[in-house]
């Protein structure tokens, strides 16, 4: 077992004041899988591990933590079905287009699916779609005009 600490400690919670999501546990039909995938995509994106045990891992940055689950025997047969009740998908916000780009390169390079290539989403967001193993959708995205689109404004 590995465990690290995280590496900066959130403020307090004030009244009336909202926090990151402090964590995140998804279930997944096949952790070896799962763990192979998220493992190269949390690597890229700058995680680190705080947790491997036999049934379940987890990797955190500065401001969450996100855990894959093995599934129980019962519900590995149904993989996640976007309309069904729950997670419809989890989007990490990237600093810029430029890092959305980078993930949708990497993303092809392991092999990853890409739902929607990176584009334009609205008037401000910038953003790439994939799946993990089991069908759940991701996305990376960035806030923010492009670089020459701000110039032109």
């Amino acid at each position: 077992m590995t465990v690290h600490a995280i590496a900066t400690q959130p403020a307090p919670y004030q009244p009336g004041g909202s926090r990151p999501v402090d964590h995140m546990v998804v279930r997944v039909g096949d952790l070896a899988r799962s763990r192979d995938f998220y493992g190269k995509l949390f690597g890229f994106l700058g995680f680190e591990v705080i947790g491997d045990y036999a049934n379940m891992v987890g990797w955190c940055n500065p401001v969450t933590r996100f855990w894959i689950s093995a599934a129980k025997p019962s519900e590995k047969p149904q993989s996640y079905r976007l309309g069904d009740a729950g997670l419809r998908r989890y989007a990490f916000e990237l600093r810029c287009r430029r890092d959305v780009d980078a993930l949708q390169s990497f993303l092809t390079s392991i092999g990853a699916e890409i739902v929607a290539p990176a584009g334009e989403e609205d008037d401000d967001l910038y953003a790439v779609h994939f799946r993990d193993p089991d069908g759940m959708r991701l996305e990376g995205m960035t806030w923010g005009k492009g670089e020459s689109q701000a110039v032109a404004q």
